[in-house]
C-alpha cells in the first residue's frame, strides 16, 4: 500500500493513493493516505484539503500539526499559528504536541522571528528519540538564521544518521497507468491555495449534502 511506499518512493506512493481514492473516496483511511502522500510530495494545498476531509469524516485531531505545516508550505505562517491556537490543538497527545511546537517554531522563523523560534524549541523536552532529532534539526536552522554557524555545525554533527528499516510486509501495487500525470494539476492546486480561508463551512455543508444525496440514490437503486 501507499503507506509502505511512502519512505521508499513518495511520488509512487502518491500515485497509488490516488488510485485508491478513485475506488474508495468516502473511506477515511483512504483520504488519510491521500493526505499523507500529498504532504510528503509537497502538494500542500491538496494535502490540506484531504486532511480537512479526514477531520470532518472522523473527528480526528492527530493531523493538526501537519495541517499547520501545510499552511507554512503554502507561505501562510500566520494561519499555521492560528491552527496551533485552536482548542483542539490544546488536546493533542504528547508527541503530537511536540510536533505542533516544532511547526510553530518554524512559522515564527518564517515570519523573521528567529529568537522566538529558538525560545520555543529550547522549551521542548521529549523522551521520543525521533522527535528529538527533529527538534535538533529545527534548532540548527534557527541557529543559522541567527548567524551562529559554529553552534549550528556542532549541533548538526551530533545528530545521528537516520537508520533505514526493512519493510517486511508485502507491498500491494495498483495500476497507476490509469492515472493522469499529477503535474497537470499543479496549476489548479496553486489557484486553490490562493483562495478560501482555512475552513469554508458553506462548502463543507454542500459537500455533505451531495454525499447524502448520492447515498440516497445508491439505496434507491438497491
Amino acid at each position: 500500500m501507499a503507506g509502505n511506499l511512502l519512505d521508499i518512493d513518495p511520488e509512487l506512493a502518491y500515485r497509488h493513493a490516488q488510485v485508491a481514492l478513485q475506488r474508495g473516496g468516502r473511506v477515511d483511511v483512504v483520504r488519510e493516505a491521500a493526505a499523507l502522500t500529498a504532504y510528503a510530495t509537497g502538494r500542500y494545498a491538496e494535502a490540506l484539503r484531504e486532511f480537512r476531509t479526514v477531520r470532518r469524516l472522523g473527528g480526528s485531531i492527530e493531523h493538526l500539526p501537519l495541517m499547520a505545516d501545510c499552511e507554512r508550505g503554502l507561505g501562510r505562517p500566520e494561519r499555521a499559528l492560528a491552527i496551533a491556537e485552536e482548542p483542539d490543538a490544546k488536546a493533542l497527545p504528547a508527541d503530537s504536541a511536540v510536533e505542533m511546537r516544532i511547526v510553530v517554531a518554524g512559522a515564527r522563523l518564517d515570519m523573521g522571528d528567529a529568537e522566538a523560534a529558538q525560545l520555543i524549541l529550547n522549551r521542548i523536552s521529549t523522551p521520543n528519540a525521533d522527535l528529538q532529532v527533529r527538534v535538533d534539526e529545527a534548532k540548527v536552522a534557527v541557529l543559522r538564521a541567527l548567524g551562529r554557524d559554529a553552534e549550528a555545525d556542532e549541533l548538526e554533527a551530533s545528530i545521528p544518521e537516520p537508520v533505514e528499516e526493512e519493510i517486511e510486509e508485502d507491498i500491494v501495487l495498483y495500476d497507476t497507468a490509469e492515472l493522469p500525470d499529477p503535474d497537470e494539476h499543479d496549476e489548479d492546486e496553486d489557484d486553490d491555495a490562493d483562495e478560501a480561508p482555512e475552513f469554508d463551512d458553506e462548502d463543507d455543508l454542500h459537500e455533505v449534502a451531495e454525499e447524502h444525496a448520492e447515498d440516497a440514490e445508491d439505496e434507491d437503486r438497491a
